[in-house]
């Protein structure tokens, strides 16, 4: 089979990484893909949004599978630009991406399909939203209704805060268009995880949970990044956790899509807090957690290509999947300054060696070639994923390569996977 997978992330690095280990696979693109990946793929210089070129290229190339990475392409129709050209794809179409695309839209769904979750309000002018927040008081949770590169929210501990939060993504437009209709949300006590299930429409197929760590700093403090390390399994799903949010929080969602006439295919990730009261959803999004989806291919022993034609051609009733009994961690190596301004080009040394510690695969990010070096592109760069017998094992082998990086330009959280150790 010929495999395009569309982005250039950490997340598309490991899937390319997954599939090139297929013996189905006999040719593999990424478009736009980065250093990393051209060394399992073949790069191809096409936007990841540039739907119409991606499907000129997949005709062009007679693509038998197109896997759609990021959200924003999603959101955009390519998959349905791709069935509508007989392109075999595995991810949603636009009317059901909209459940990331628009957080209203997913917590209407969510209400009507019953499922648990936080209350909330939605909200198109500063004024409305400010009274919301003044008569529920603090904590409490300010999104921006639209896509904004998992950075849109704001989980307020003052009122004061949440106020600003309105101003700055309302009034000040801090993520675009993001931000002209806004959710408020009751602020959920608990411990948060990420759970991921592959979708053909009719059938969910659980995968696993993950733990991410969305704070750029130790000890969970700093400001919300897209994810600064992530380990799988996670202590807090146990199986009759996973069994919860299993029953309440993917097949209602996966029916009520179909009866909505927005049936859904491909990955669908429920962000889970763990409450006193059981599992209740914070969202979903439409695609593989980055940086969760890096642990998840570290563990899963089935081959994923077949696994993702099943749930292009709605037949994931028919696989079983199999997983490797470890534990997976990546530590997301970031750029100095990151999540605010970084800077960007400078050189990364050692990766060689870092690719050869015992159960780590260094996975790409933001990078580029230049000449013989690897350079820094990004907010995040790296992905330093291992494998080990227990957490403790594989967080070693993680900072080992991390430390046989020669990279001044870049910075890591030193405490990926706490809450599994203080257990």
């Amino acid at each position: 089979m010929k495999v395009l997978v569309v982005g250039s992330g950490g997340r598309e690095h490991a899937l390319c990484w997954k599939l090139a280990q297929s013996p189905l696979l006999t040719k593999l693109w990424c478009a736009p893909g980065n250093a990393g990946i051209a060394g399992v793929a073949e790069c191809v210089a096409i936007a990841a949004d540039a739907v119409e070129d991606l499907v000129a290229f997949a005709q062009a190339n007679a693509v038998d599978l197109v896997v759609i990475g990021p959200e924003a392409p999603l959101v955009a129709g390519l998959a349905d630009r791709c069935r509508e050209n007989g392109i075999r794809v595995f991810g949603p179409s636009a009317a059901a991406a909209e459940l990331e695309g628009s957080k209203g839209f997913m917590k209407d769904v969510v209400a009507k399909a019953g499922i648990p979750t936080a209350w909330y309000g939605r909200f198109r002018d500063s004024d409305s939203a400010k009274a919301f927040i003044r008569a529920k008081g603090a904590p409490i949770v300010v999104k921006t209704d639209g896509l904004a590169a998992g950075k849109g929210v704001v989980v307020a501990m003052t009122e004061a805060e949440a106020l600003a939060a309105v101003d700055a993504m309302m009034g000040d437009k801090v993520f675009g268009a993001a931000g002209d209709e806004l959710v408020i949300e009751e602020f959920l006590e608990g411990e948060e995880c990420s759970f991921f299930a592959l979708c053909d429409g009719r059938t969910a197929l659980p995968l696993a949970a993950a733990q991410d760590h969305k704070r750029v700093g130790d000890g969970d403090t700093g400001p919300n990044t897209g994810g600064m390390g992530a380990y799988s399994p996670t202590p807090v799903v146990t199986p009759a956790i996973e069994a919860a949010i299993i029953d309440t929080c993917i097949r209602p969602l996966i029916a009520t899509m179909a009866a909505l006439g927005r049936p859904y295919t491909g990955v669908l990730f429920a962000g889970i807090m763990v409450t006193a009261a059981g599992p209740k959803l914070l969202e979903y999004n439409v695609r593989f957690g980055d940086p969760e989806c890096q642990v998840l291919m570290a563990r899963l022993e089935s081959d994923l290509l077949p696994v993702l034609v099943a749930g292009a051609e709605g037949r994931l009733d028919q696989i079983s999947l199999s997983w490797r009994d470890a534990v997976a961690l990546v530590v997301v190596m970031a750029a100095n300054g990151y999540p605010g301004s970084y800077e960007k080009g400078s050189v990364i040394g050692g990766l060689d060696a870092a690719d050869a510690v015992e159960g780590v695969t260094v996975l790409h990010a933001g990078t580029a070639q230049k000449g013989d070096a690897v350079i820094a592109t990004g907010g995040r760069v790296l992905g330093i994923t291992a494998i080990g017998a227990d957490v403790a094992e594989a967080r070693e082998r993680a900072y080992r390569a991390v430390d046989l990086l020669d990279w001044p330009g870049g910075f890591c959280r030193r405490d990926i996977a706490w809450r599994a150790l203080a257990r």
